[in-house]
C-alpha cells in the first residue's frame, strides 16, 4: 500500500531518511517499521515562520517493496531517415533533436558558435581581455545562453509540455535527481555544459548531425515554402522542414528574415539593470536570522511593483552567483547573472528591469526592428559610459535613488570591472524614474534590501526578444513560408530552459508532419 502525505521537518532532517520515516510514520499514525520507503515527490523551503522548515510531497511505501526509478536513455538511429534541420543549439534546438529521433526523423542541427570545449576559451577572453567573440561567447555555441547562465529549470510553462520529461531527461544526461524534487530546481553553471555535451552525444550516436561553426546566411525559399538553408561557408543545406531556434540575441538572423521580406514583428520587452548584494543581506531578511546554517541553501528573492502603471520587478534572480558579461557584438554592454551548483559565492544578483511597452520606443510603428535597435542603442550607450573593455557603469543603490554620484562603488564579482557613474546617464528617464521609486518599495517589502552595500549594474537588456516570428498556432508554422518553424526564445514563444525545450519538442512534433 502507498500514501501521498505532506510532511514538514527541520533544516537538517531534509536528507535523513531515517528521521524523513520517522515523522511520516507519526503522521500516519503507524508504527515506523512499517514503512518500507519513502519517495520524496516535491521538496520546498518554508521561509514564512519564524523558524525555517522544509516542506515535502512524499509517497509512503507501507509494507510493499519500492524499486527506484532508473533515468536512462535508448534513442532509434536515424542516420538515413529523412533529415529536419534546426537553426540553433540551444535548449529549443537540443530538445526539438531529441524529439526528432524519437520520432524516426533524423536532426541537422546548426549552430553558428563553438562547442562546450572551445568555448570556454572565448568566456575567458570576455571576462580578462574585455574581447568578445560575435560568434562565441555567453550566448552563442553549444547549448545556447542556458549552458553559462546558472542553468535554472523552474518554469510556469506547465500547460505547454510535460515539464517532468524535459527534466527526466536532463537527469538521463548527468544531471542530480533532485531537479525532479526542487520546487526551484537548478543544475549549475559548473554542471550544465558537461549535460549539454553528453544531450549532444546522445544525437551524434543516434545518426543526427550537429555542425558548429556554421552560421546561417540565407533561408531556401521557393514558392512560399521551405527547402533548405544557406551557410556562411556558401554550402546548401536541404530539407523540408526548418526549426528557427536561435535565441533571443541573434540580431543578424532577425536582419536576415527581414532582408528576405520574411514577416517578424517588433514586441515589447522589459530593461533595467543587476542589482547585487551581499549573500548574507539576503539569507538575514528572507530566513529572519544573523546567520544562515549549513543545512540551508543561500535564499533567493522574487520582487514586483506596479510604479506609474509599470511593472518593475527582478528577474533570473542568482543566490550565490556572478554577474557575467553577455554582449554578443564588440562596444555593447549586456549584464546577465549565474550561479555555480552550490550557490557558494558570497553575493546574491538579479535583474532589476521595466517594462517597455510599443509606445515608449520612437520610429516607424512599422519598423519590426525598431526595438531591437532601442536595444542596442542603450548598450553601446552603456560601453561608452563604462569607458570600454567591457567595464560596466555601476551606482550604490542609495545614491542611485537619491541622485548622486557614488564616491566608490562596493566590491562586487563581475570580472571586466565596475566605473561609477549616474546610471540616469544610460537608462532612458523613464525607466530611471521608475527604478528610483520601486528601489525604496522593495525595501520595505524585504529587509535590509534598501542598503548602498548594493550595487546597480548597467544594463540588464536581453529579458526576451524585442521581435516575435510570428507562427500559426495550430500547425506552428510561420503565416508565409511552409515548413519554417519560428521557435523557442529568440522567436517570442520562451522564456527560460524548460519553457525553451518545451517549445522545442512541440515544433518538432509538428515538423514531423510536414
Amino acid at each position: 500500500m502507498t500514501k501521498e502525505i505532506e510532511i514538514v521537518c527541520q533544516p537538517g532532517q531534509q536528507e535523513d531518511e531515517a528521521a524523513l520515516i520517522k515523522i511520516a510514520a507519526t503522521s500516519l499514525h503507524i508504527s515506523a517499521q512499517k514503512i518500507s520507503a519513502l519517495k520524496i515527490l516535491k521538496r520546498s523551503i518554508d521561509a514564512r515562520g519564524r523558524k525555517v522548515l522544509y516542506r515535502m510531497q512524499v509517497q509512503v511505501y507501507i509494507d510493499e517493496v519500492y524499486t527506484p526509478e532508473t533515468f536512462t536513455v535508448n534513442y532509434p538511429k536515424v542516420k538515413t531517415a529523412k533529415p529536419i534541420i534546426i537553426i540553433g543549439a540551444g535548449p529549443a534546438g537540443l530538445f526539438a533533436a531529441l524529439q526528432c529521433i524519437e520520432m524516426g526523423l533524423k536532426p541537422i542541427i546548426v549552430e553558428r558558435g563553438k562547442d562546450v570545449k572551445q568555448r570556454r576559451r572565448d568566456l575567458a577572453n570576455i571576462n580578462k581581455q574585455g574581447l568578445v567573440n560575435p560568434e562565441s561567447n555567453y550566448c552563442f555555441g553549444e547549448g545556447g545562453a542556458g549552458t553559462y547562465s546558472d542553468g535554472k529549470l523552474y518554469t510556469r510553462s506547465t500547460k505547454r509540455g510535460d515539464v517532468n520529461a524535459v527534466l527526466k531527461t536532463f537527469v538521463a544526461h548527468g544531471a542530480t535527481e533532485d531537479i525532479l524534487i526542487d520546487a526551484r530546481p537548478h543544475i549549475g553553471t559548473n554542471k550544465l555544459p558537461q549535460i549539454i555535451t553528453s544531450i549532444k552525444d546522445s544525437i551524434l550516436n543516434a545518426g543526427g548531425d550537429v555542425l558548429f561553426d556554421s552560421k546561417v546566411t540565407a533561408l531556401i525559399v521557393e514558392f512560399g515554402k521551405i527547402k533548405g538553408v544557406q551557410l556562411a561557408s556558401g554550402e546548401k543545406l536541404m530539407a523540408d522542414a526548418v526549426i528557427l531556434a536561435t535565441g533571443h540575441s541573434a540580431r543578424d538572423i532577425f536582419e536576415m528574415l527581414h532582408h528576405q521580406q520574411i514577416l517578424i514583428e517588433a514586441k515589447p520587452f522589459a530593461l533595467g539593470v543587476r542589482i547585487e548584494h551581499p549573500q548574507e543581506i539576503i539569507d538575514q531578511a528572507q530566513y529572519h536570522c544573523e546567520l544562515r546554517g549549513p543545512d540551508l541553501p543561500p535564499s533567493y528573492y522574487n520582487l514586483v511593483e506596479q510604479v506609474d502603471n509599470r511593472g518593475v520587478f527582478s528577474f533570473c534572480m542568482c543566490p550565490g552567483g556572478i554577474i557575467a558579461p553577455c554582449a554578443t557584438e564588440a562596444e555593447e554592454i549586456v549584464v546577465n547573472g549565474w550561479s555555480p551548483s552550490k550557490r557558494n559565492n558570497p553575493f546574491a544578483n538579479s535583474g532589476t528591469v521595466v517594462q517597455i511597452n510599443m509606445e515608449d520606443v520612437a520610429g516607424n510603428a512599422n519598423d519590426p526592428l525598431r526595438m531591437l535597435r532601442f536595444q542596442q542603442q542603450i548598450e553601446k550607450l552603456t560601453f561608452k559610459a563604462g569607458g570600454g573593455s567591457l567595464v560596466a557603469p555601476g551606482q550604490r543603490m542609495v545614491d542611485f535613488v537619491e541622485n548622486r554620484l557614488s564616491v566608490d562603488l562596493p566590491e562586487n564579482s563581475y570580472l571586466p570591472g565596475t566605473k561609477s557613474i549616474e546610471l540616469k546617464e544610460v537608462l532612458p528617464g523613464w525607466i530611471n524614474e521608475r527604478l528610483r521609486k520601486a528601489l525604496p518599495v522593495f525595501g520595505k517589502k524585504m529587509k535590509g534590501y534598501y542598503t548602498n552595500e548594493a550595487i546597480l549594474v548597467g544594463v540588464e537588456s536581453r529579458t526576451s526578444s524585442p521581435v516575435k516570428v510570428p507562427r500559426d498556432k495550430e500547425t506552428m508554422q510561420h503565416p508565409q513560408v511552409s515548413g519554417l518553424f519560428p521557435c523557442g526564445e529568440g522567436a517570442g514563444y520562451a522564456g527560460g530552459i524548460i519553457s525553451a525545450a518545451i517549445d522545442g519538442i512541440n515544433c518538432a512534433i509538428a515538423a514531423s508532419k510536414i
